[in-house]
């Protein structure tokens, strides 16, 4: 029997990567909805290529959206969800947007393949008490966690350290003159990953690293202490554990994110694949400390996951509140860090009793990003 999956954010990154999954299982798998936030052409064409499956576009309801969309609108996409029947939901949404549809999947017992950090930077233990509660399972997408998931199988009680690999985008090697001169059109050239815009920007001033550690700290359970962060330019090893006699595991694969997505989708099984083979003839391996320094969105995650409560929700929204206004020219590079750690050092509740408190706590935070980002035209003071 085809494993019925649903596809969230089909026409982005992940979701075209997830389709080329499945189109290469067509025993294994059936789209049973498929969504988008903008794009109607782009959706129908899969449509027609999956025509089992609902459609759905998220965005806002304009009433002009396609005929052979079933579904409409955010609540269109979770009631799309709550429909779907699925067995599997591949959550490739971007940004604080994918967190609803995440506890949608979770509440109609659906397993959740989850590449949309942010259910678990705003929500984790929300979501986490809620998946336990269904009974269904959230399996990371990320590489990162894709790669310690699998590495802590029977090796947990044992495990010491986990560490996690970053490219360090296009400017690791940048001063901080150089820095504060980089344009919106620089930022989105990605040495290593083919990524949506803002995930792009935060790879290259480490605030995705920076949410990929409070969501490790959450997923894994573990201690801020026991989380520790190194530059890997080559992709390559996509994260490592240490054990507690000092030996390292660690995953390597060819930067293709098809592979953590198909792990997911077979999970707990693994099937047979050519996405992540290496060939080592040639291959160098580098690794350093990330400069904290350059690069303040990772010691400000560190801050706001030690912090607990709603300090990592408050964190992710004046980081996409600031990765707007600099892709929109209204804010530099280097303001990035600074509107974070503004809005970071405010007074906030310490608890995240339900989602309305998270979602309350998100909207501030992007307010006081907003009034920081406005006190002067154009940009920062």
């Amino acid at each position: 029997m085809r494993k019925k999956t649903a596809v969230l954010g089909a026409t982005g990154s992940i979701g075209t990567s997830a389709l080329d999954v499945i189109r290469r299982y067509p025993d294994k798998f059936e789209p049973v909805l498929l969504t988008a936030h903008t794009g109607g052409p782009a959706l129908l064409e899969l449509g027609k290529e999956f025509p089992g499956a609902l459609l759905a576009l998220s965005g806002p309801e304009t009433g002009d959206a396609p005929s052979g969309v079933s579904f409409r609108g955010p609540e269109g996409l979770l009631a799309a969800i709550a429909a779907c029947g699925a067995g599997i939901t591949v959550n490739g949404i971007a940004g604080a947007a994918g967190l609803r549809p995440s506890m949608a999947a979770i509440e109609a017992g659906q397993d959740l393949a989850l590449a949309n950090k942010e259910t678990i930077v705003m929500a984790g233990r929300l979501v986490l008490e809620k998946a336990m509660e269904k009974k269904t399972a959230v399996i990371p997408v990320d590489s990162e966690h894709s790669a310690i998931f699998n590495l802590l199988r029977g090796r947990r009680e044992d495990a010491e350290e986990l560490i996690l690999t970053a490219s360090g985008g296009p400017f690791r090697t940048f001063t901080r003159e150089e820095l504060a001169a980089v344009t919106p059109k620089a930022a989105l050239s990605h040495p290593t990953w083919n990524m949506g815009p803002k995930i792009t920007v935060d790879s290259a001033s480490l605030a995705n690293k920076g949410l990929e550690v409070m969501e490790a700290a959450f997923l894994f359970g573990v201690k801020i202490g026991e989380i520790r962060v190194v530059l890997h330019p080559q992709s390559v090893v996509h994260s490592m554990i240490r054990m507690k006699d000092g030996a390292v595991y660690a995953q390597l694969s060819r930067p293709d994110m098809r592979l953590p997505i198909q792990d997911a989708l077979f999970w707990p099984e693994t099937p047979p694949s050519s996405f992540g083979a290496l060939d080592f003839r040639g291959l160098h391996l580098d690794f350093s400390e990330p400069d904290g320094e350059k690069f303040p969105m990772l010691p400000l995650a560190f801050k706001a996951i030690r912090l607990g409560g709603i300090y990592p929700c408050v964190y992710n929204g004046a980081n996409e509140e600031a990765v707007e206004a600099f892709l929109e020219g209204r804010a530099e590079f280097l303001d990035i860090p600074r509107i974070v750690d503004y809005v970071l050092s405010g007074a906030w509740e310490s608890g995240s009793a339900d989602l309305d408190a998270v979602f309350a706590a998100d909207r501030r935070a992007r307010d006081l990003a907003r009034a920081f980002i406005d006190r002067k035209p154009g940009g920062i003071i």
